[in-house]
């Protein structure tokens, strides 16, 4: 227990952000360096004794809140450090990223601002940072066996992290030519900085780890050729297919899905291009979906310059407090307004997009939409709702559909897929192919960094066992668990 008095005599504060005139016009990140650290001790001080903490059950990585609450509050950022890395091999991702569960659970959540527990971990490990307590640790002995690790996304660095400690040499297979996967080119600079992975794969480094970029498996390396060469091989490819739009006018030039769009956004701040081969600068940008890759089309959008932005969600507008259908401690499906809302743009909800209007050169020019309901648990459209708004560029955010199939990496190891055409795995998260496993998007589907993360930590226990009969490592999830929802 931290404070006695707590949430009473204080109440919730977050991270100040930086003046959206400001920070349009750059890509850190939003929010004021150093403004968290002033308030963060009270506020970790508003976690209270409340007897079974829910924030672990909103948690899939177990992560040990009220424990690091309380040295965050009594100042003690080196125990605090090291009770939150017993959980979470990346807070610094999380800590940013994740869309906090935890809080959605908190006791205190019940009838109160929850405590802003994703503040108090990304302050931790900023101070961790800063004060050289983040350190290599590698592994005493080596164990003789070797694993590959396709994809460097959360689930793989964490599997390869473990695995590394664990004793086993194990390399990193990235396609693209940096490490870090939709961390490093599906998010945007000014949600995270990529400072913060530069240095965890540092640390990785130190440790042991190697990485291999421009590596496609199933491509540039064929699938028998990994598998001769190492014990095991964890797949890690993530969830990548987006969802297309299959509506008149979507092969006008101008459409384009949100993973071609981001990433080259992100290659400008790391240098690659000075100005995008895809750019919002002056036109008029409509992004299709109402998600956090949506916000980040937006946000993107605004900093490039884009004369608009319209965002377009099928679904209705979500309520701004909890429903009844949607009790605590369960994950709520609530307004939100991000970073990129804040900087401007309309949002609309309830209308799906009929088809795409060009001009002579095939260039998109304008989208036309209708206004949905639903009856009866179906999508109707309703009658002289149509409208036309203007769109020169358009970007497809609505989620992914799964693993790549394209590349030959599913067919080459002969995988089985799931009903849902997730690769199957067992409960050690073992594949149908001896020695080969899967963590994170490519099994579980499209999801959450905090689930990458504990899927990656749970599968590298099942490699460990699989290569040594036994294994210390933990697994805070099973393949079929899934997020506390209605």
């Amino acid at each position: 227990m931290a404070d006695p008095k707590g949430f009473l005599t204080t109440g919730r504060e977050v991270a100040e952000t930086r003046p959206v005139g400001e920070r349009v016009r750059d890509w850190n990140e939003v929010y004021v360096r150093g403004s968290l650290l002033p308030i963060i001790s009270k506020q970790a001080g508003r976690c209270m004794d409340c007897g079974i903490p829910f924030c672990h059950n909103g948690c899939p990585l177990g992560n040990l809140i009220p424990e690091w609450n309380d040295y965050a509050y009594r100042g003690d950022w080196a125990a605090a450090s090291e009770r939150l890395h017993a959980t979470n091999n990346f807070p610094e991702f999380t800590g940013r990223l994740c869309p906090a569960p935890c809080e959605a659970a908190c006791v205190l959540g019940i009838n109160q601002p929850a405590v802003t527990i994703k503040n108090v971990e990304v302050s931790i490990i900023d101070k961790a940072w800063d004060t050289g307590d983040v350190r290599p640790q590698a592994p005493e002995r080596l164990s003789g066996k070797t694993v590959a690790v396709i994809g460097s996304g959360p689930a793989g660095l964490a599997a390869a992290q473990q695995l590394t400690r664990a004793g086993h040499t194990t390399v990193v297979y990235e396609r693209a030519d940096r490490i870090g996967g939709l961390l490093r080119y599906g998010i945007p600079e000014f949600k995270m900085e990529k400072v913060h992975i530069n240095r965890r794969i540092e640390q990785m480094r130190a440790e042991g780890t190697k990485f291999r970029t421009e590596v496609e498996i199933g491509r540039d390396m064929p699938a028998d050729a990994l598998r001769r060469r190492y014990d095991a091989v964890v797949i890690a490819a993530g969830a990548t297919v987006s969802r297309d739009l299959p509506v008149p006018g979507r092969e006008l030039n101008g459409i384009h899905f949100a993973m071609e769009y981001l990433p080259l956004a992100n290659k400008v701040v790391e240098g690659d291009f000075v100005a995008p081969p895809i750019t919002a600068e002056g036109k008029h940008v409509v992004v299709i979906g109402g998600g956090d890759t949506g916000a980040d089309c937006v946000g993107t959008a605004h900093r490039q310059g884009a004369a608009s932005v319209t965002q377009l969600e099928i679904m209705p507008r979500p309520g701004e407090e909890r429903s009844t259908n949607q009790p605590w401690p369960t994950f709520p499906m609530l307004y939100k307004v991000t970073s990129a809302h804040e900087e401007g743009g309309e949002r609309v909800y309830s209308v799906s997009t009929t088809h795409f209007e060009g001009d002579e050169d095939g260039n998109v020019q304008a989208l036309h939409l209708i206004e949905v309901e639903f009856k009866d648990g179906k999508l109707e459209q309703k009658a002289g709702t149509e409208r036309r708004i203007p769109a020169q560029l358009v970007t497809l955010a609505m989620g992914f559909t799964g693993t790549d199939q394209e590349n030959g990496l599913v067919q080459q190891f002969g995988l089985e897929l799931d009903e849902r055409g997730n690769v199957a795995r067992d409960a050690d998260f073992a594949t149908n192919v001896a020695g080969v496993f899967v963590a994170g998007d490519a099994g579980r589907g499209q999801s959450l960094i905090v689930w990458a993360i504990a899927e990656g930590r749970s599968a590298a226990r099942g490699v460990d066992r699989f290569l040594t009969g036994t294994s210390a490592l933990p697994a805070p999830i099973r393949p079929t668990d899934r997020a506390l929802t209605v």
